[in-house]
């Protein structure tokens, strides 16, 4: 190997750490994505063997296993990776063609099985596509490059969200357009939860009621009280980065547990005290639990 393959590595060596400095604060922004990540996230349905293909370099966003040895633009991130690096550097100014990668796509987006050295190399040279044998994931969500997971997540919310209003009419229905969640999989919770309003409601009725009546029914008789008291004790100031309608799926939760030891008769306000007592705490104590780690490892080097 010559001193080409050793400077390319030193100058990608060096775009990584360039890339984790300017995003000290948001490390995710610089990070490479998780391929168990996203299949977590988008939950899809069943693959199938596309084959070979070529595929452009700016389309793989991760890895299946390798996404902590390198940054988000694949520069390599750990001095390991430095002789396994050269050689493949060393093929591409020889000609040599290689076999093809091996990847995953998901979400009109790829990510890496075997050939990530492959991939970092062709991104250090500026080259734009790649051969590539391919394994298709099914979804509808179709994700975007050049987004972090923490905004593929959001994307994923949305998606979530639109369905439900559109499948359900809850806006119309309720004039509320702010059903909004930090995680995914909240709104199939809150239709669960209507469901089972619904059901109860229909006990004491000779005729069953329709799906927009309980939908409202729920909204402000079960909803509305739970974010009031929510409000009202400002507990939402104890839970950065959360959302009304996330601290009522927990609340919902923990007071069906806290009926089941103390009885019907808790009232949603006892509930809602205990809850932030409780789990607001818990909060600031992990917290306080990561800055002490923070300071310690700086303290280390």
């Amino acid at each position: 190997m010559g001193l080409n393959s050793e400077t390319d590595f030193n100058k990608a060596y060096n775009k990584a750490i360039v890339h984790e400095l300017q995003h000290l604060l948001n490390p995710e922004e610089a990070s490479l994505i998780s391929f168990s990540d996203i299949k977590e996230l988008l939950k899809p349905k069943n693959e199938s063997y596309i084959g070979i293909k070529v595929i452009p370099i700016a389309s793989i966003v991760g890895s299946e296993d390798r996404y902590k040895d390198f940054d988000k633009e694949f520069f390599p991130k750990n001095l390991h990776l430095r002789t396994r690096w050269k050689s493949i550097d060393d093929a591409h100014h020889k000609d040599i063609i290689l076999p093809p990668i091996r990847v995953y796509e998901l979400g009109g987006l790829y990510f890496v099985r075997d050939g990530n050295h492959r991939v970092s190399v062709a991104k250090s040279q500026g080259v734009e596509f790649i051969d590539a044998e391919v394994v298709s994931l099914k979804t509808e969500i179709k994700l975007h490059p050049g987004l972090s997971y923490k905004k593929m997540k959001k994307q994923v919310i949305n998606y979530e969200k639109r369905v439900f209003y559109t499948e359900t009419g809850f806006g119309d229905i309720t004039d509320f357009w702010c059903l909004d969640f930090s995680t995914t999989g909240q709104y199939d919770v809150i239709y669960n939860h209507i469901l089972t309003h619904k059901y109860y409601i229909n006990l004491n009725k000779a005729e069953e009621i329709s799906i927009q009546d309980a939908i409202l029914s729920w909204f402000e008789t079960v909803y509305l009280p739970v974010i009031r008291h929510i409000k009202q004790r400002k507990i939402l100031r104890n839970f950065p980065g959360r959302t009304p309608s996330d601290l009522y799926v927990w609340f919902i939760k923990y007071w069906d547990e806290i009926k089941k030891k103390f009885g019907e008769s808790y009232s949603i306000d006892q509930g809602v005290q205990n809850f932030n007592e409780k789990y607001g705490t818990k909060f600031f104590q992990r917290v306080r639990n990561k800055i002490k780690k923070l300071i310690m490892a700086y303290s280390m080097h």
